[in-house]
């Protein structure tokens, strides 16, 4: 059960790389300063990659527990 505990760690700091590149073109869409519909554009199309990688990360994490409990 330590190779679930392994993956699941891989896939909690993929995720959480992931919602830090969401963070990152938040924020160079705000230093932009780009007009409403601009970045009302540029955000949703950040949004399905930020519940991506929050997915991902949460798949992770119970992986790990589960490793845990099972080891």
């Amino acid at each position: 059960m330590e190779a679930l505990i392994w993956i699941g760690a891989i896939f909690a700091l993929i995720g959480v790389a992931g919602l830090g590149w969401c963070i990152m073109i938040a924020w160079k869409a705000r230093r932009e300063g780009l007009d409403d519909e601009a970045m009302k554009a540029r955000l949703q199309k950040v949004v399905a990659m930020n519940l991506a990688a929050l997915g991902i990360s949460s798949i992770g994490l119970m992986m790990v527990i589960l490793g845990i409990f099972l080891g």
